[in-house]
């Protein structure tokens, strides 16, 4: 099933410069693609850069870089805007060996972790959220703003972080994300969260990720193999903004600036491209059958306006599984860009349809929940509406 949202209004973007040399290139870069919002500017606008261009792997490392740095600080500065700190979460718990392998948690105000047990009538649902980043930048704290106010919902929220590239590659960030969930299942109670009712989230990179992880371990499951988590203890799973097939973003990324060369260092390798391809995967004879009868609901969401990853990427893979005989459904948000659902309209605060429905889905068999959610004020707004217009045109995603 595919719904479509109410729309929004689209807001035609403009350029703009830096002082530094280095960060005016990036920009541009970046914009030069990002600005393709309007049909017809596009005669006016530079073609993108021709697919025999082949910087060198070192200058595409140094441009990763320089991409990584100016979204670090534009993102901290905006987390003190907010006062977004370290005292409202428990932060950097050890789930593992790898430097990366630390998860934050994100409690309700009135949890009290010391008297839960497993499943007792005070525990909490729990979302464990993977965040995007192009798969080089990915950090656990870009997950604070919903996990603030998810809990403002009675809602748990784990933020895991993993490997990056170039510390690690697609293999890496698959086993450090199952290795936090498995984490979670084992200590959620611990802090008042029931592991009865756990959810699988992720954004862009992020949602790829999860579903490579919940495609191998529904896999693996179906094999008889023995895993640490079963696929069954999700009760759903959520992906924001993702790209779910390989062979069809790896032109559209090289021309958006995330290189031909680096993406391939990330994916280990064209040969990888259908292991990392949940939509490919699924479709495979030997798989489709048991292993997708083992996946837990999935809910895709996306904005129509998404030129990072064109929504397309979510319906084909919802289409996918629904041929393979999972449950899945597709929503779009009309006019919605990459970042609107995940930063711009939580900021905006009033109406967010993408937070309202998926706290729907975690409290549907609660119904006092459901009562306190009827009656929740409205949510306030944390930025100016110039500032949210101004991130919409300078953001390179």
């Amino acid at each position: 099933m595919t719904s479509l949202s109410p729309p929004v209004r689209h807001l035609r973007q403009r350029g703009g410069g830096g002082e530094n040399p280095d960060v005016r290139c990036l920009i541009h870069r970046f914009l030069g693609t990002a600005f393709r919002t309007s049909g017809h500017h596009h005669q006016h606008r530079r073609k993108p850069e021709r697919m025999e261009r082949k910087p060198s792997f070192t200058k595409d490392i140094g441009h990763a870089a320089a991409e990584t740095y100016l979204i670090t600080r534009l993102t901290f500065t905006l987390l003190r805007y907010l006062g977004v700190g370290y005292r409202w979460i428990t932060r950097s718990i050890v789930y593992g060996d790898q430097p990366r392998n630390r998860l934050d948690l994100y409690l309700p105000t009135n949890n009290n972790n010391n008297n839960n047990s497993n499943g007792s009538p005070n525990s909490k649902p729990v979302v464990v959220f993977v965040t995007g980043g192009a798969w080089i930048i990915g950090y656990k704290a870009w997950g604070s703003l919903l996990g603030l106010q998810l809990a403002e919902r009675d809602i748990i929220v784990v933020c895991v972080d993993y490997r990056n590239f170039p510390q690690g590659t697609m293999s890496d960030m698959v086993k450090d994300v199952s290795q936090g969930i498995s984490f979670v299942f084992n200590m959620i109670g611990e802090y008042g969260g029931d592991p009865d009712r756990v959810y699988l989230m992720g954004q862009s990179a992020g949602a790829h990720i999860s579903a490579c992880v919940l495609l191998e371990q529904a896999i693996k499951e179906s094999r008889g193999e023995n895993v640490s988590w079963r696929v069954s203890q999700i009760k759903a799973y959520f992906g924001l903004s993702g790209g779910y097939n390989l062979f069809n973003l790896v032109n559209h990324f090289h021309n958006r600036g995330l290189y031909r060369s680096i993406f391939l260092s990330i994916m280990e390798g064209e040969e990888c491209f259908e292991r990392f391809s949940p939509e490919v995967r699924i479709k495979d004879p030997g798989i489709r059958g048991a292993a997708a009868s083992l996946l837990p609901p999935i809910k895709l969401f996306h904005g129509t306006s998404d030129y990072s990853i064109p929504s397309d990427a979510s319906v084909n893979f919802a289409n996918a599984l629904k041929e393979a005989g999972a449950e899945a459904e597709v929503i779009l948000y009309e006019g919605k860009s990459h970042t609107d659902l995940f930063l711009q309209d939580p900021l905006r605060g009033g109406k967010d349809h993408l937070f309202d429905h998926l706290v729907a889905v975690i409290h549907a068999d609660d119904e006092e929940a459901l009562a306190k959610d009827a009656l929740a004020p409205p949510r306030k707004r944390l930025v100016p509406e110039i500032l949210l217009m101004l991130a919409r045109q300078i953001s390179p995603f």
